[in-house]
């Protein structure tokens, strides 16, 4: 039943969010705005009742208000009654929208959230790497938009430094607006240079964050067993059976 009422959930959650956004469409705005406004307050009522059950019902109260699942079921709850005091502020109703990392709960992967506090950590250990690497790539699109604005002029749309810049970054990160592009010969071996950098530029800090993530993964994660009932892990080699619930670990391969 648990299950049950979190996949409904769910639902209300998705059907909010869609009828926030439907609404910001002016053609179906007009058409259907008393059906989408009627259907924001029954789901809110529905949130506003469920989340003072859940202060009521749980052990801790206070514990949960301030969790993090607990801020976001408050902050997903009030848009709708700001918008009777602060006109437009219905639209963040979207933000319920984070309400759907509880399908983390409801399906049982809760093991991979542990993935995204190592992927975290890398970026922590790797910021002064990837801060080093990101000042030399400004130092670069700065000389470059300085000798594109030298080489081209204002014919060819360069009309300032900061408009060379502009097109440097554009270029670098191989966007390629093209709404300023070179004409001259030599301003185009130079754009070549930048286009050819700006895949390397890409895949740095990729790089930079991929060791440091594999660093900080031991490898006897590659070996852990994750229970699909409690989602222990960090069984035994070739263990059958959890070593907190006594589920079977893998019924599949077992039989």
């Amino acid at each position: 039943m648990g299950k049950l009422f979190d996949v409904i959930l769910l639902i209300l959650i998705g059907l909010s969010v869609l009828f926030v956004m439907l609404e910001s469409v002016a053609s179906i705005d007009q058409r259907y705005h008393k059906i989408l406004y009627v259907g924001e307050w029954v789901i809110t009522i529905f949130f506003t009742i469920e989340y003072i059950a859940r202060i009521i019902t749980v052990k801790k109260p206070f514990r949960y208000i301030f969790s993090f699942y607990g801020i976001i079921d408050f902050i997903s709850t009030i848009p709708l009654y700001l918008s009777l005091i602060f006109a437009g502020s219905s639209y963040l109703i979207t933000v319920r929208a984070l309400r759907l990392l509880r399908v983390f709960r409801i399906l049982k992967v809760t093991r991979y959230v542990g993935e995204s506090t190592k992927l975290k950590r890398a970026l922590l250990v790797s910021r002064a790497k990837i801060i080093v690497f990101l000042f030399t790539v400004v130092i670069v699109a700065i000389i470059a938009g300085t000798l594109m604005y030298l080489i081209e002029g204002e014919e060819s749309g360069f009309t300032s430094i900061p408009h060379g810049v502009y097109w440097s970054i554009v270029t670098l990160t191989t966007v390629g607006y093209g709404d300023i592009s070179p004409i001259t010969p030599l301003g185009q071996f130079v754009a070549s240079v930048l286009m050819i950098m700006g895949y390397g530029i890409i895949a740095v800090p990729t790089g930079i964050v991929s060791a440091e993530y594999t660093r900080s993964s031991p490898s006897i994660d590659l070996n852990t067993q994750a229970c699909p009932n409690c989602n222990e892990s960090k069984h035994r080699d070739g263990a059958i059976f959890c070593h907190h619930c006594g589920d079977e670990l893998n019924p599949h391969e077992n039989t």
